[in-house]
């Protein structure tokens, strides 16, 4: 078995349930093709990671995706304890760098993923910064229970406010390039997916 295991967080791709805030401006329709390319782009861009994948779908287990990885349910009320339970699932399985990505980055990559593990050799945590004030890749070396609790999910100071608290906690960080992930109208705007909406 490997020692450093890749999470894959996907939505179960549902019309009117997917990219929901992109649908206010475009349409369920279109918002729910825009994230099957996501998708497929997430799950190209991981086959080169040299690291065991889990897959953790929202809502129930979807075998027609992503291969050969394990497949789970993410476990837990908030995007915190889901992601939580996910870590704590992998650090008990032996793994000893954990690297969690979501399925809305169309600029993803294997060389991204792969700077995340490099630099758990030198650090406890990575972020890779969204363009929106949070994250789009989180990587650890132990299940810090802190930086998932009370946290503004989905707010532009998620990175600022856990950055911060690890800091106080003089716990070792690494950033990665930013990135955008694409919620909105506008993230869609400025992504290389917009000629395809």
């Amino acid at each position: 078995m490997s020692k450093t295991l890749l999470i894959v967080f996907v939505k179960n791709a549902v019309l009117g349930k997917v990219k929901t805030r992109l649908a206010k401006t475009i349409g369920n329709e279109k918002a729910f093709e825009v994230y099957q390319q996501l998708l497929t782009l997430t799950e190209n861009g991981v086959k080169e990671v040299e690291a065991d994948q889990h897959i953790y779908f929202s809502d129930k287990v979807d075998s027609s995706q992503w291969g050969k990885a394990l497949k789970f349910v993410q476990k837990g009320k908030s995007l915190g304890d889901r992601m939580f339970n996910a870590f704590k699932d992998g650090f008990e399985l032996g793994y000893d760098k954990v690297v969690l990505i979501g399925s809305d980055l169309p600029d993803i990559s294997a060389e991204i993923i792969h700077q995340g593990f490099l630099e758990l050799e030198r650090k406890e945590v990575v972020f890779g910064p969204a363009a929106d004030g949070g994250y789009y890749l989180i990587g650890i070396k132990q299940a810090f229970g802190f930086i998932f609790e009370n946290k503004p999910w989905s707010e532009s100071d998620l990175l600022h406010t856990t950055l911060d608290e690890l800091g106080k906690q003089e716990i070792s960080y690494s950033l990665l390039q930013t990135l955008n992930d694409i919620d909105t109208f506008e993230d869609l705007k400025s992504s290389k997916l917009y000629t395809n909406a």
